[in-house]
């Protein structure tokens, strides 16, 4: 989930904590409780400072060991031990079970997006993505503003936010069998389907859509349980060339061919150089395909730039290498 969500989810966990009687009948435990939850809530994302080195790091290690199950044993323990220092009236315990379920939640609800974490690792790197919850969905960070208002204006946080996680549990159902709607939708058009990549919008009837088989990608779209094509393309594999293979030790490019499960490639000989380009088919928005690598190389195979990320047109892309260039 993105930032705003898991921030308004500590605080929910905060009030939901009043619930505990331990919590509830000391002022010093729900102070501390309701730090642990916000911070617990946040966490996982500290990984999000890769940001600042270079998206190739971010792409790789986004979602990845600061959502292992090692990691989720390990935060509550730091987060405990480093607000007990200051609140050492504080009930451990309730302190450490609290702050793990915010851990736990944060890593828990981000399997649902369609980007997904390994928080399977150690015993698997696999991304666990199961695409039916947006990085950021409206219902559910309204749904918890809503609460934190009624707490605001004097109702019970505890049952409040009871009742909220009881409707989002309801909620969450339905977002799967939405899903499986168009999961079913598209094994009518394409039957011999591969592989069905399906990731939710902001909207709640809307998904894209990546699909492969034997011979084919297809790109398309389902709005209120139609699904509709609306790109295909040739699978051609990617050939065992020295060009493919010096852009492959890129770290732009490999980052991405580690995160994209379904991509397209394009190879062009420009003036003195060769552009490679990979193209996530997941992300279709306003006839674009935003999630890109594009590496430049010279006749002799060094590497002149390189890009991995999200560019929402062409005329953005060629000035982002340029200034990678200059």
């Amino acid at each position: 989930m993105d930032t705003g969500t898991h921030v308004v989810m500590g605080l929910a966990l905060g009030g939901l904590a009043t619930l505990d009687p331990v919590v509830g009948g000391s002022t010093v435990t729900a102070a501390s409780v309701m730090i642990g939850t916000i911070i617990g809530s946040q966490i996982p994302d500290i990984d999000t400072v890769l940001k600042l080195k270079n998206n190739a790091s971010y792409i790789r290690n986004h979602r990845g060991i600061t959502h292992s199950i090692p990691a989720v044993l390990l935060w509550p323990i730091l987060i405990t031990a480093v607000i007990y220092m200051i609140f050492p009236g504080t009930n451990l315990l309730h302190l450490w079970l609290w702050t793990f379920f915010a851990v736990f939640l944060h890593v828990f609800v981000d399997i649902f997006n369609a980007y997904g974490t390994q928080a399977l690792r150690p015993f698997s790197s696999k991304w666990v993505a199961l695409g039916m919850i947006n990085t950021f969905d409206p219902f559910i960070f309204g749904i918890h503003i809503f609460g934190l208002f009624l707490w605001v204006f004097g109702m019970d946080p505890g049952y409040t936010f009871l009742a909220i996680y009881g409707i989002l549990i309801i909620y969450y159902f339905c977002r799967y069998f939405a899903k499986r709607s168009v999961y079913n939708g598209v094994k009518d058009i394409i039957p011999d389907a591969t592989e069905i990549i399906i990731s939710p919008t902001m909207r709640y009837n809307q998904w894209r859509i990546a699909v492969k088989n034997k011979d084919k990608f297809f790109v398309g779209r389902a709005v209120k349980g139609r699904v509709r094509i609306i790109d295909q393309f040739k699978r051609v594999p990617i050939p065992n060339s020295p060009i493919i293979n010096a852009a492959k030790e890129d770290r732009n490019i490999s980052a991405f061919l580690s995160f994209s499960p379904v991509y397209r490639w394009e190879i062009e000989s420009v003036e003195n150089m060769y552009e490679i380009r990979f193209i996530d088919l997941r992300y279709r928005s306003n006839e674009y395909y935003p999630f890109v690598a594009v590496i430049h190389m010279d006749k002799d195979l060094t590497v002149i730039n390189s890009y991995t990320g999200w560019i929402f047109s062409e005329e953005k892309l060629r000035k982002k290498l340029d200034i990678i260039t200059n």
